[in-house]
């Protein structure tokens, strides 16, 4: 029987990170959210699901079961809590959650980390199962202008401060300024506001960064890119796509690829301490690696 759990969310991550490991883990979702496989078997044949009100007795049957590993994968939404569902020892950290859930997402996730960990469960990161998903630094299709340089630098800056204040991990700039940010509603939906207020770019296109916040865990929650985040942009009108190099993975690589191809959108996984006058050359030489 395989040692590992993928916990997983919604989107393609859980499959991806399943296909890494051949399909031998075990795969858990939390009940009311659906986990697509696509066909891809796992240990046990089926999703198990799991309630958040029983998470103490969840550990209990990872571990009974001998699992000492878990990744998690896929988006995550909070879900509605039944107080009349808890048993006394998952009652026992509601105090603990809360506290941290106030504090914003990121404090929440360390909190969920720290208590996997104390029932001797290791918490992996996707990108480590699956480390392809994240690209090495480079342009990995089309050209970086120096406009586009100096609006993604601006939007990095953007980024860092959203981050640090837990907020998101995504911003649009255009012509250096500040269209739009990543909060709680997402990513399709910063790009779907830039895409109706895209008159507000006066004439410039714009470009949209993602990294993750500063500080990250980077074994949960790392940022991802799919084909879908590819024509949203497109739609908003933007010359393309850059994010913090090995802090952001690629859902699909050949699909985004392809997607901001066919677009005409740059891929730009940027690296932070490189000069940024080197984006325009990188292009010249191709698929980064």
């Amino acid at each position: 029987m395989p040692d590992i759990a993928i916990i997983a969310g919604t989107g393609a991550l859980p499959r991806l990170v399943l296909e890494a490991l051949a399909g031998d883990a075990f795969v858990c979702g939390v009940e009311g959210f659906d986990v697509a496989l696509e066909g891809v078997p796992c240990a046990g044949g089926a999703v198990e699901t799991f309630r958040v009100e029983r998470l103490v007795p969840f550990l209990d049957s990872l571990v009974d079961r001998g699992v000492t590993r878990v990744v998690f994968a896929g988006a995550m939404q909070r879900p509605t809590l039944d107080p009349a569902l808890f048993d006394r020892a998952t009652a026992g950290l509601v105090p603990r959650l809360l506290g941290a859930m106030q504090a914003g997402d990121d404090a929440t996730l360390r909190a969920v980390i720290a208590i996997f960990e104390e029932w001797d469960l290791e918490v992996m990161g996707a990108h480590e199962i699956a480390p392809d998903l994240v690209p090495e630094a480079g342009v990995l299709c089309g050209t970086v202008s120096p406009v586009d340089a100096a609006d993604v630098k601006r939007a990095a800056q953007i980024v860092q401060a959203l981050g640090a204040a837990d907020v998101g991990q995504g911003a649009v700039v255009a012509g250096g300024l500040c269209l739009a940010t990543e909060s709680l509603p997402g990513t399709d939906a910063m790009l779907a506001f830039s895409a109706v207020h895209s008159g507000m770019k006066q004439g410039a296109k714009g470009v949209f960064f993602k990294a993750p916040k500063p500080d990250q865990d980077h074994r949960i929650d790392l940022p991802a890119i799919g084909p879908q985040t590819v024509v949203n942009a497109a739609e908003a009108g933007l010359a393309g796509i850059a994010w913090q190099a090995g802090g952001v993975m690629l859902l699909d690589r050949e699909g985004v690829v392809k997607a901001a191809q066919d677009a005409g959108l740059f891929l730009w996984a940027r690296d932070e301490n490189a000069d940024d006058s080197l984006a325009t050359s990188a292009a010249a030489t191709g698929d980064a690696r």
